[in-house]
């Protein structure tokens, strides 16, 4: 009888590809990079029995890799469209080619759970449980997969909510007779492909380089291993991330992930995709996860101060919290935003006096508008929705004029608060035609040099990039979190050079 080995690799590269041709200079890139457990998706290839010689062939130049054979059924989310007793066939020459494991849906799996048993005499079997709609009970899947004897069984269930992703990490917790690689697909699930093998799984999947995963929410196995450490988290990991909506473009996990390991610190960073109506959904994932702080971005920085049971009182002021952390089991919030505008304005100009143009209203605007008022600048705000605007220029006892009267003015600063011209849209901006000020503030960090930075510069205006307000923000909330001085060269290089 054959059993899962114990010193597998955490992570696991599913590769699955329409040529075996392609399928083997894939796995060759990625044992090159270090990754020898491997996932051979051989219901990809237009003719999976033939497996055999790729498989042995494969393992006879790379003895100590490890393949896993997958052979999914068109009917659940695979590309084999043959019979099970064929698709059987396919997994047991792969396993008398040398496949370690092989993988079967447990719909095929409980239609021939004898053929399935005399399988486990050649090689492990993992029976699988997919779901790309929802997180249905745990336990009730657990029940159903444990009917089929196996060596280790397999969860991926597709998380619509951050709670989808918790109860996940909750159903690890408890002890399991088998082994499992479990974990929530889709970004809202993304945390747990990280954390899984540090709460007891055997490994969870990454997609190949350069290439889309075979599942919603993977990344690339050096992602995982390099930035998120999946190899070296446990349960006493702290874990910190960023709740956004938009998230895949932030910069903010491979800042502070660089910085935790720069400093030794025993901690994560991971992006936590939070739709707009999921807010208090989040909150609760994060008291029980439990998170140790986290960042706020678009679009909660305002309405995240319900949820804080402590604001600074600048943050109070503001209106908006971008940074929340535990401290004696509640949750107190703070504006880094504040530094990151004025430390950056300030080797440039003296900011008492000066003339600032604001465009933009949001969680950032408000920061940078308190935040320069306090500093004595006079301040203009404009943007698209002059009412709106006009809300905050009351706040802060300035004036809000139309965009059209802005661009046809003269200010000392332009700070550009909005996510006009952010990634993947990149090519919006306010002020295409004339820069009305002689030193323009992008508070966009991606990408680095903005469509409004571009045509600051063709007009010779002095420009600075977001990248020096993102990094301002983000070193003021590391030392909140840590109590430790921010690596700040570390953080710098990260910006600069994206490693």
């Amino acid at each position: 009888m054959s059993v899962l080995p114990k010193s597998l690799p955490k992570v696991c590269v599913a590769l699955g590809f329409p040529s075996p041709e392609q399928l083997i200079h894939a796995a060759d890139l990625e044992y090159k990079d270090g990754n020898t457990l491997l996932e051979f998706r051989l219901d990809y290839l237009p003719h999976p029995h033939r497996a055999s010689e790729m498989v042995s062939n494969f393992l006879h130049q790379h003895p100590d890799a490890r393949i896993l054979a997958t052979c999914r059924h068109e009917s659940h989310h695979g590309g084999f469209r043959g019979t099970v007793e064929q698709q059987l066939k396919v997994l047991r020459v792969a396993a008398e080619a040398g496949a370690f494991a092989v993988d079967m849906e447990v719909e095929s799996a409980e239609r021939i759970k004898p053929a399935v048993e005399a399988l486990r005499q050649q090689t492990a079997v993992i029976v699988s449980y997919h779901n790309f709609q929802n997180t249905p009970s745990l336990n009730a899947i657990v029940t159903r997969l444990s009917r089929v004897p196996a060596d280790a069984y397999k969860i991926a269930a597709l998380a619509n909510k951050p709670s989808d992703a918790l109860r996940l990490m909750e159903f690890l917790k408890t002890p399991h007779p088998q082994p499992l690689v479990a974990f929530a697909m889709s970004e809202q699930g993304f945390c747990t492909r990280v954390l899984s093998p540090g709460y007891g799984c055997a490994f969870t999947f990454a997609s190949p380089i350069g290439e889309r995963g075979t599942a919603p929410g993977q990344v690339p196995a050096h992602t995982l291993k390099a930035l998120y450490r999946t190899e070296k988290i446990t349960r006493q990991s702290k874990i910190y991330g960023v709740i956004a909506d938009p998230v895949a473009h932030s910069k903010s996990p491979q800042i502070h992930n660089r910085a935790f390991q720069s400093r030794r610190v025993d901690a994560v960073y991971l992006p936590f995709r939070v739709q707009q109506s999921q807010l208090g959904d989040w909150m609760k994932v994060a008291e029980t996860m439990p998170v140790a702080g986290f960042s706020v971005t678009i679009p909660h920085k305002q309405k995240i101060l319900r949820y804080v049971d402590h604001i600074e009182p600048l943050a109070k002021r503001i209106g908006a919290v971008n940074t929340v952390w535990r401290k004696a089991g509640r949750w107190r919030g703070t504006n880094t935003d504040v530094e990151g505008v004025l430390k950056p304005l300030s080797r440039r100009l003296r900011l008492a006096h000066a003339s600032v143009l604001l465009a933009g209203y949001g969680g950032a605007a408000r920061a940078a508008a308190f935040a320069l008022k306090d500093a004595g600048a006079s301040v203009t705000l404009t943007g698209r929705d002059v009412a709106r605007g006009a809300l905050l220029a009351k706040a802060i006892n300035a004036k809000c004029i139309p965009l059209a009267q802005a661009q046809s003015s003269d200010f000392d600063v332009l700070v550009h608060a909005t996510p006009l011209g952010m990634h993947p849209n990149t090519s919006g901006c306010l002020f295409a035609d004339r820069i009305p000020a002689a030193l323009v503030f992008d508070m966009v960090y991606n990408p680095r040099e903005t469509a409004l930075l571009k045509c600051a510069k063709a007009q010779g205006c002095e420009a600075i990039a977001g990248t020096e307000m993102f990094l301002e923000q983000a070193a003021a909330q590391f030392e909140i979190w840590t109590g430790d001085t921010a690596p700040r060269a570390v953080m710098q290089q990260v910006l600069e050079n994206g490693e």
